[in-house]
């Protein structure tokens, strides 16, 4: 007699069947020495084919020289349409890729020789995910539109935040995604990113941060309906199952009030690990605002000219020191933290348009960026003294057409060994 089974029992096996995979790898990986420090992985918009499906450039960094080359089974499919964001789980097990065109997030089971294995794929609440952020407990996401019947690119509404609670990974299984948190004041898996004071106007989120306490999370964004645009960061405190609670009743901090009106159209958002201070780079003015965090309350502390159009921010996770990238130069300005003040120490060249920046998990010595028309990788070897940086070996390092965003891990091997 033949079983036959339903649709959803075969994808529960083949989802089994891939993190089955997983686990095999991992019993088989290396046990010796290796020079591997961490993967990086680096999502690329347009591959090969009719549907223009998106890949995932999957490097290796060498712990001496910080040179980057991809792994013998490069690149993965994405399993989607326009990857623009990735995330990884806190125990480093999983990635999470946001894929525009589908409105999907599709979780990557992750090998200690950095394969991937598609284990879950679900579609966000919302509509054209662009970002994500992830702690131990959840998964946070921001759409560009509400799931409005009204919403889409020939009439735009304004953008959303859903959050979907991570369960703790076991021996038999990875971090799962639980159903998205309900908002009660609307009734569905997401909360509205309007301002109370102008509802009808369209905001365009752009990113997204958590700070690594888990207690509050900030979204940038920008009204659009308004000239010049006017620069706003929501936010949320991080509840029970990942239930979001506006702070300020709902009313966003206002990135334009003040005599240098700071926010025009902010682009990028990063925290310290003491999750003391916050820093929003803006693309119009060409500046880093800098925040101290008080019960999530945003305080300014001021402002530090940046280059061109910056478009990414990352706060080194063991040492004092910022770094953004700027789209329009082609540059990374390196930063200095005192107090939540910044002092620029120096200004570093990149590949073509960079839109993504990261440091290495392992030993936070080595500093990359994703350069979108040079179809590179740009690294560099951060000094943990001196908080500048100097190119590593054979930099920039070729990926897929049009690389938009990175994560990285650190290798579960014997790879780390620099040193400060």
């Amino acid at each position: 007699m033949r079983m036959k089974l339903n649709k959803s029992s075969q994808l529960a096996l083949v989802s089994a069947a891939g993190f089955l995979a997983a686990i095999l790898v991992t019993a088989c990986s290396q046990l010796t020495q290796t020079l591997t420090v961490d993967f990086v992985y680096v999502a690329t918009s347009k591959a090969a084919g009719a549907n223009n499906y998106g890949e995932i450039n999957v490097f290796e960094i060498d712990s001496e020289s910080g040179h980057m080359r991809q792994i013998p089974s490069s690149p993965f499919p994405s399993a989607g349409r326009d990857p623009v964001a990735e995330a990884v789980s806190a125990d480093n097990e999983d990635l999470f890729v946001a894929n525009q065109d589908d409105n999907t997030i599709v979780q990557f089971v992750i090998g200690t020789d950095g394969k991937l294995y598609p284990y879950n794929t679900v579609n966000t609440p919302g509509i054209f995910p662009l970002a994500l952020a992830t702690n131990k407990t959840n998964l946070f996401v921001v759409d560009t539109y509400e799931p409005l019947p009204i919403c889409s690119t020939a009439d735009p509404c304004s953008g959303s935040i859903a959050v979907y609670p991570l369960s703790t990974a076991t021996s038999s299984a990875p971090v799962t995604l639980g159903s998205p948190a309900v908002n009660p004041s609307v009734g569905a898996s997401y909360w509205p990113l309007t301002v109370p004071s102008a509802p009808s106007d369209v905001i365009v989120p752009t990113a997204v941060n958590v700070l690594a306490s888990g207690a509050y999370v900030y979204v940038t964004a920008y009204d659009s309906s308004v000239t010049p645009n006017r620069g706003y960061v929501f936010g949320f405190a991080v509840g029970s199952g990942g239930t979001l609670t506006p702070l300020n009743g709902g009313v966003p901090h206002d990135m334009g009030i003040g005599s240098k009106g700071l926010g025009i159209r902010p682009s990028a958002i990063a925290s310290d690990p003491t999750s003391t201070y916050v820093y929003v780079t803006d693309s119009t003015n060409g500046i880093v605002v800098g925040y101290s965090v008080s019960s999530g309350v945003l305080n300014l502390i001021g402002d530090t000219p940046a280059g061109g159009q910056p478009s990414a921010i990352v706060s080194d996770p063991a040492y004092p020191y910022i770094y953004v990238a700027n789209s329009l130069d082609a540059t990374v300005n390196a930063y200095s933290m005192s107090n939540g003040a910044l002092t620029n120490l120096g200004t570093y060249q990149t590949g073509l348009q960079p839109v993504a920046i990261g440091i290495d998990p392992s030993t936070q010595h080595f500093l990359y960026t994703v350069n979108f028309l040079s179809n590179t990788v740009s690294g560099f070897e951060l000094s943990p003294t001196a908080g500048t940086l100097v190119n590593t070996q054979f930099s920039p390092y070729g990926t897929d057409a049009q690389p938009t965003a990175v994560a990285a891990i650190p290798h579960k091997g014997t790879g780390a060994g620099v040193t400060p």
